[in-house]
């Protein structure tokens, strides 16, 4: 049974991210965004990336139940104050990120990928947390 519902969530989550990458989302990002996007991938992805599987996603996919997108990256509602906002103090069990992990200027590249239109960000962020989840689902976590 447990094979089931992680191979059952397996599929849920490629589903999802296959749905995600859409065509207008495929390309490359602007050159100006994508010290922000690698501050993104390192830091919010490995919760928050396109996957209904990742800890982040699911809790805003239960919050919004569908009126917003889950994943932050199909986000075009964020304001850099409300993003800041949370990466300094944390919400739930996300954990605050001090400067000396997330610096100001680090921070105000996350805020400019975040709030730059989609066309602009380019393809969704590729994840570690994608071959951990494989890893999971083939049973090399336990």
């Amino acid at each position: 049974m447990r094979y089931f519902v992680t191979a059952l969530g397996l599929a849920a989550g490629l589903a999802g991210i296959a749905a995600a990458q859409d065509g207008s989302r495929s390309g490359p990002g602007a050159p100006e965004l994508q010290e922000g996007k690698a501050v993104y991938a390192h830091w919010c992805a490995p919760c928050h990336a396109a996957d209904p599987g990742l800890a982040g996603t699911l809790a805003l996919q239960n919050k919004y139940e569908g009126s917003l997108p889950a994943a932050l990256e199909d986000r075009t509602d964020l304001q850099p104050a409300v993003i800041s906002y949370f990466v300094r103090n944390g919400v739930a069990w996300m954990a605050p990120f001090r400067p000396t992990e997330i610096s100001d200027a680090e921070l105000e590249q996350l805020n400019a990928y975040l709030t730059a239109p989609l066309e602009q960000r380019g393809a969704h962020t590729q994840l570690l947390a994608q071959e951990m989840v494989r890893k999971s689902a083939a049973g090399g976590d336990q």
